[in-house]
């Protein structure tokens, strides 16, 4: 799931035009054994300062319980603490008893700043147990007995934390059973709802611009997708023109010659054609992105999608960007 939230985040900052993050973020939530035990959360983090991948800053929290499933935090992971992957890059950790309900707020605020004044991933590793098995028929006692023992004897989190406000005259008594009861109301009245067949149709959770795209019946009608010849021809010449003064490699200069050569004689090999693709989509408007393993030379060397000065250090040029003024945004960007 966390690339999946990167990659949404990544294209809401792209649509809004937020080049900061400060329109879209991502906040991701985890449990100890997979944080530690899982190659992706790794991975995610590498991307996290990428140019072509970061979203500015992730909010990572962890439920730690202490315990993945059935096994403990000694046998699952050689690291002393189940956050220390997110060390690799340099993320700020703070570690907070999840019983202490200020201390989680305080830190959470905390967190919420780092990320916005500095744009990076931070973590909260909120240190708590599970009161009861892993789902509802699991009994921990046992695998862990000694230690749900003495889950079982500690009193529960909103317990602690009424008495406290109430101790400190924060709230009173009555107004506490008050809220709780009307909270109450709200689950039932849910659980009584969620039989409706009505109900279980709701689909305005579901945040997507695809608005109807999933509804009717019968197969999907096939759109015209073609363009003229001489569209493509025009996508094909101004996808090998250079700025004035670029230096393009020598070797590069005989390809886009080849190229040319082959417009002029009604020609199409695999890279021309891909360029007369990409580019007809990006004339009608749409922004395309593509990345993945050295996608901006291709693997073979057939592709040549960002072109590099040789004369200037970290000069280049994507010439698929400057097909026509009103044409959709090129990203291509090599993967990790």
């Amino acid at each position: 799931v966390d690339p999946v939230v990167q990659g949404k985040t990544r294209a809401e900052q792209f649509y809004r035009g937020d080049k900061t993050g400060d329109k879209a973020m991502s906040i991701l939530l985890h449990g100890d054994a997979a944080f530690a035990g899982q190659g992706v959360v790794y991975e995610t983090f590498h991307l996290s300062d990428l140019p072509a991948y970061t979203t500015h800053g992730t909010i990572h929290i962890i439920c730690n319980n202490q315990i993945g499933f059935t096994t403990d935090p000694r046998m699952a992971r050689s690291s002393p603490y189940c956050t220390d992957v997110a060390r690799v890059v340099n993320a700020p950790i703070f570690h907070v008893n999840a019983d202490d309900v200020d201390s989680v707020l305080h830190v959470a605020k905390v967190a919420a700043e780092w990320r916005c004044t500095f744009k990076k991933d931070v973590v909260i590793d909120l240190v708590c147990y599970r009161r009861h098995g892993h789902n509802e028929t699991d009994e921990p006692m046992f695998t862990q007995p000694f230690m749900y023992k003495k889950i079982h004897q500690q009193q529960h989190v909103l317990k602690k934390w009424v008495d406290k406000l109430i101790s400190e005259g924060t709230i009173k008594q009555e107004w506490y059973e008050a809220e709780e009861d009307k909270y109450q109301k709200i689950l039932d009245d849910a659980f009584a709802n969620s039989k409706s067949p009505a109900y279980a149709k709701d689909k305005n959770w579901l945040d997507s611009p695809w608005k109807g795209f999933f509804t009717g019946k019968g197969p999907f009608p096939y759109p015209q997708t073609g363009v003229s010849e001489e569209t493509l021809k025009n996508i094909g010449v101004k996808a090998h023109e250079l700025p004035e003064g670029f230096s393009l490699h020598r070797g590069l200069k005989r390809v886009f010659e080849n190229r040319a050569k082959m417009l002029g004689e009604r020609e199409v090999d695999w890279a021309l054609g891909e360029s007369m693709a990409i580019g007809s989509v990006l004339l009608d408007g749409h922004h395309v992105r593509l990345s993945g393993q050295d996608v901006e030379r291709g693997t073979f060397s057939h592709r040549h999608h960002v072109l590099h000065d040789q004369d200037k250090d970290l000069v280049f040029h994507v010439p698929m960007n400057y097909l026509h003024p009103t044409q959709g945004h090129y990203t291509i960007c090599n993967s990790s």
